[in-house]
């Protein structure tokens, strides 16, 4: 019998460890058998200034009862998605914002969940951990994005809910008109207030960090760049590469500018010619790249759940830090509980809310 290569050997070896890995993915999911601690109350320093309700315009949102509404001038408005998978990661995310924030009481949360999803779990489940938590939950009806989705590398790129961000400025109300987006595999270790405040100049409708190092070609097929009047969409315009899992977004321009109807239209033509292989980010690229507001690298450590394939371990970017993201698909909450954790997923693990079994039991 033949003797398997070593590469071989490596290459069975990094399957199974894949696996391993989808089998945990999928095995988390099933959130009713999750149950997650009280964070501490964060008080504003004396120096906040004090929320003033604006506007009782819900947008048939489900408002958390220690609400008084949704709109408040002087808030940090904080835009998120929850799902099953992403939940864990969810809940640190939000202790890491309130942790870090000078002015805590002044965030307000606005999560966007399928309208197929138990919003009352998930509104309980926030509230019994986050009980003074300005948050409101608001039905995203994924069957319409559905048929606009083509299969991409990964299959969580593919989720309905991941297009969400797409239709911000329609889920939100209008007096909502400006929020911060970020992703559910992050943590913050810097004032949200700073990254809220960036200024978007006189254009531009969104800002977020950007890489014009990553050879932005590759986001898009060769279809796509051998056909001129497709190509032509980066004239006049000097595209970077931009990660949507960290963003700043003036909602009024976006409704002002109909974007959404733009990226939709993109999506549109991907479903009758595949110019790119890349989940939700294209076409947030081929509307915006080259004229978004540059934010510091800093505020996106990204890609720390490794690449989307085998999801191994990644260092830091250098420079200074005020944001983790695990982008990519190695996840910390599931390496830390296969016990196969990277170096980097033990700053995840102070933020994590979730109560273990022997906790329950003592």
């Amino acid at each position: 019998m033949p003797k398997l290569g070593s590469f071989k050997i490596k290459a069975f070896i990094s399957l199974l460890w894949t696996i391993s890995f989808d089998a945990l993915s999928a095995g988390a999911i099933n959130t009713k058998n999750l149950h997650f601690k009280e964070a501490p109350k964060f008080y504003n320093s004396p120096t906040c200034p004090s929320l003033h309700f604006s506007s009782t315009d819900t947008n048939n949102a489900t408002i958390n009862s220690t609400s008084n509404g949704i709109c408040f001038e002087n808030a940090v408005n904080v835009a998120m998605t929850l799902d099953a998978a992403y939940l864990r990661g969810s809940m640190a995310a939000i202790l890491s914002v309130l942790q870090h924030s000078s002015c805590p009481e002044n965030v307000i949360f606005h999560f966007v969940a399928s309208s197929s999803a138990d919003t009352n779990y998930l509104n309980i489940t926030i509230a019994n951990s986050f009980p003074y938590l300005h948050f409101t939950i608001y039905p995203f009806q994924d069957s319409g994005v559905a048929g606009l989705i083509s299969t991409s590398i990964r299959a969580a790129l593919d989720c309905p809910l991941n297009y969400a961000r797409n239709y911000l400025a329609d889920l939100l109300p209008g007096c909502i008109q400006k929020v911060v987006y970020l992703d559910s595999d992050l943590v913050l270790v810097d004032d949200i207030a700073k990254l809220a405040a960036t200024p978007l100049g006189e254009e531009a409708v969104l800002a977020a960090p950007e890489y014009c190092n990553a050879n932005f070609t590759t986001y898009f097929t060769p279809t796509f760049w051998s056909n001129p009047s497709l190509s032509l969409t980066f004239a006049n315009r000097k595209p970077c590469y931009f990660n949507t899992g960290v963003m700043v977004i003036d909602l009024e321009r976006w409704r002002a500018g109909d974007y959404t109807t733009k990226i939709v239209e993109w999506m549109e033509l991907q479903k009758r010619m595949r110019i790119y292989e890349l989940g939700s980010l294209p076409p947030f690229l081929l509307v915006f790249a080259g004229n978004i507001a540059p934010v510091d690298h800093k505020w996106n450590q990204h890609g720390l759940g490794g690449d989307n394939f085998r999801g191994l371990c990644r260092n830091l970017h250098p420079g200074p830090v005020s944001l983790l993201h695990w982008s990519g698909k190695g996840k910390p909450w599931v390496r830390l509980d296969a016990s196969r954790p990277c170096p980097l997923d033990t700053l995840w693990a102070p933020y994590d809310l979730l109560q273990t079994p022997y906790a329950l039991e003592s």
